[in-house]
């Protein structure tokens, strides 16, 4: 008691400098946090053990800002559409866009309606976030001081966008700056020529394992430190291990002692856009629908933004239909409404419940909360099943419209037919193959021969393309019989680079020099003769991946400029093919040669080693990372994903900075057997905690830049044998 006076005392104290919270929140917190233990390991992974779930909620929040505070807050400002009050007026359309869709208010409602259950787990968040705030004043916020529990209804699922995302907010600017006369402004999901995010995930049944047991790859790609590792354990049944989103407090990607699961990012049609047609009578907006008019709905809202030391406010009117908020227009009489999934208390059930599932039934179970609108789920567990879910949340249509495109929101034809359940997605269930992948591709590849007809479902339910990882994936997962760990860790590792297989070949037909040719640019011939021996494999040393890197690269963007305006979205083969297609041979030979002359004018000579010229470099800690290619950095031989690399990292040049740092791609990796007792490996993007100089910041750095794991410590005896520090929240 004298303890717990005394603390209470100092925390009271600094709270008037920091935070401000009452003694009895305090106190309250403070109880909660002895029934907490936390167990850093040799790599600085906690593993947090509660009496109760909340109990392992409130550790897990509390370490999460004890490794990375900035990136909990910033989660958190995106979420909940207060980025503006930190980045000014800039952000508000950001802003706007999650206010369109949820705002505190609704939130707040449905907290208080949120099952016992959830409602203990919310509070948790809370009450672990503030205790970390109250007990370390010098911390200080950018804007959030204190975490309310209805938070996470905002931020109820682990994706890297989330599917709002996916709305333009260039678009909401160009209608809701009252300039309601600007051009269509298409939805742009995202260009084939950018940087892919997404991730791979492979499970290999029984029958191609040498043990015996499911095993599953956890690949989650996506902006470095997105996320951390860690184990939450209860004595309520909870025992997950693995990937969790800043500020989130479930396990994202990851498994338990009976089953894993690993989501990857889905083109599953899960939202769609209504084209709704606008008149205006006495000052107020109606559109059609089904012969009649109907009023549209505004609604004023009043958004804070920085403005130097200030914060000041704007007002906008936003406009709804029964098919949802309006997010653009076509002309000045057609709006675009945005229908989605708006079920964000499910969506958190499901983020959560499906990590104390036990078997494949019971995790088929959660997902019949149809709560997961963004992702797949590649699974496996310890009875030797292993799946594969394309997508969830799937409204039913009438296939006869195009649902690629806005439809016509006057027509009630057009209106959602309820839902599919989980039994009528894409999937496979134990195919006889032996194995299942999915790489942010088609669903209709995902097994091999064993895999679904796409001529079964509707178009909508799968409009993924296939891409260069599929296609590297299947042949990886085809050609070996058997599977251990180490051999699945270096089927995840495969070097080949698909792409190369289609890009390389028409360049080299395409040059045929001359003898005086050869004699005047002996450079060219010898990089021709260094492609024509590469193996398509990357490495650090090869200077042929360089080469091919930097050409394919400025062929594509030469090709760019040529995609006709009205052309659908390619896609990263299909728009590939049509570089190829649209370029000619010359043309081919020309870019090689200003790829030789840009290389030679960066680094002295066109002959760079690919793992001198792209490098892992962790300076700052900070979400906005510094590069600078006079400070150390570590040579990285895998690249982007985009040319078929398996495992992936996107990196660039900086202001500054000649050589390329890697800033997406390969996160959390884990690869886990379930056999009676559970054996993984995995490795995150440097280290546990974004603070410079502590032990935690690089020290995975080495296995990560080089392809190696480290053991995964999931049992209390192992966690101890390997224990760096054991304490309890503020100790």
């Amino acid at each position: 008691m004298r303890l717990l006076l005394s603390l209470l005392l100092i925390l009271t104290g600094l709270t008037t400098r920091a935070q401000k919270f009452s003694p009895a929140e305090l106190a309250r917190w403070q109880q909660q946090a002895r029934q907490v233990s936390i167990t850093r390991d040799t790599y600085g992974v906690p593993h947090i053990y509660g009496k109760t779930d909340a109990d392992a909620v409130f550790g897990l929040l509390y370490t999460q800002c004890e490794d990375d505070f900035d990136r909990v807050e910033a989660n958190y400002l995106d979420a909940i559409g207060r980025q503006a009050e930190v980045d000014g007026e800039a952000a508000l359309y950001h802003d706007l866009r999650a206010r369109l869709f949820m705002d505190s208010t609704q939130a707040l409602a449905i907290y208080q309606k949120c099952p016992a259950e959830m409602k203990k787990l919310l509070d948790a968040f809370a009450a672990g976030t503030n205790y970390y705030l109250a007990t370390h004043p010098t911390v200080q916020p950018r804007r959030l001081r204190r975490f309310q529990p209805w938070m996470p209804l905002m931020f109820s699922e682990g994706s890297i966008g989330g599917n709002i995302s996916v709305v333009s907010t260039e678009r909401l600017k160009a209608f809701y700056s009252q300039k309601k006369s600007s051009s269509w402004i298409d939805t742009d999901f995202g260009r084939a020529d950018r940087e892919p995010v997404g991730s791979n995930g492979f499970a290999i049944a029984p029958s191609k394992s040498a043990s015996g047991h499911a095993l599953l790859l956890i690949n989650p790609h996506t902006s470095f430190y997105f996320r951390s590792e860690v184990q939450m354990v209860s004595q309520q049944g909870l025992n997950a291990y693995g990937a969790v989103t800043w500020g989130q407090f479930f396990i994202y990607q990851g498994f338990n002692e009976h089953c894993g699961w690993m989501h990857t990012s889905s083109q599953a049609d899960s939202m769609d856009e209504y084209l709704e047609t606008v008149e205006e009578k006495g000052g107020k907006f109606y559109y059609k629908y089904g012969g009649k008019l109907r009023a549209v709905t505004a609604q004023k809202v009043s958004l804070p933004y920085k403005s130097g030391d200030k914060i000041l406010r704007k007002t906008f009117t936003i406009y709804r239909t029964h098919h949802g908020p309006i997010v653009g227009q076509k002309t000045d009489q057609q709006w675009v409404a945005v229908r989605m999934m708006n079920a964000p208390l499910a969506a958190l059930q499901q983020s959560y419940l499906r990590t104390k599932a036990t078997d494949y039934a019971s995790f088929q179970q959660v997902m019949k909360l149809n709560g997961n609108a963004t992702n797949n789920t590649v699974f496996a567990d310890s009875k030797g099943n292993i799946a594969y879910w394309h997508g969830n949340f799937m409204p039913k249509r009438d296939p006869k419209f195009d649902w690629s495109q806005p439809v016509d929101g006057s027509n009630p034809a057009t209106e959602w037919q309820g839902f599919h359940p989980v039994s009528e997605l894409v999937q496979v269930h134990n195919p006889a193959s032996g194995f299942i992948q999915n790489c942010n591709s088609t669903p209709f590849t995902v097994s091999g021969p064993s895999s679904p007809p796409a001529a079964k479902y509707p178009n909508y339910l799968a409009p993924d393309a296939e891409n260069y990882r599929g296609l590297n994936a299947v042949r990886v997962l085809s050609r070996k019989a058997v599977f251990t760990l180490d051999t699945l860790i270096a089927a995840a590792d495969d070097p080949h680079l698909t792409a190369f297989d289609e890009m390389l070949p028409p360049l080299l037909a395409a040059y045929q020099p001359t003898s005086a040719e050869k004699a005047a640019v002996p450079a060219m011939t010898e990089a021709v003769e260094a492609l024509r021996a590469w193996n398509h494999s990357y490495a650090q040393t090869s200077v042929a991946q360089t080469v091919a890197i930097y050409w394919a690269e400025r062929l594509l963007a030469k090709a760019r400029a040529r995609v006709p305006a009205a052309q659908p979205q390619l896609d990263y083969i299909s728009f590939t093919r049509f570089a190829l297609a649209n370029t000619s041979p010359t043309e081919k030979v020309t870019t090689l040669t200003e790829t030789l002359d840009d290389l030679t004018r960066d680094f002295g000579t066109w002959k760079m080693p690919w793992g001198d010229v792209n490098r892992y470099q962790r300076l700052t800690g900070r979400i906005e990372e510094k590069y600078d290619d006079r400070q150390p950095s570590r040579p990285v031989a895998f690249t982007s994903s985009a040319w078929g690399s398996l495992a992936a990292f996107g990196a660039r040049a900086y202001p500054g900075t000649k050589k390329r740092y890697g800033n997406v791609g390969n996160s959390f990796v884990a690869v886990v057997e379930f056999g009676p007792r559970i054996v993984a490996r995995s490795v995150v993007t440097g280290g546990q905690t974004s603070q410079p100089g502590t032990p935690h910041f690089t020290d995975q750095a080495d296995l990560y830049c080089n392809g190696r794991f480290k053991e995964v410590r999931f049992y209390p005896e192992d966690v101890k044998a390997h224990a760096e520090k054991t304490y309890h929240p503020a100790e």
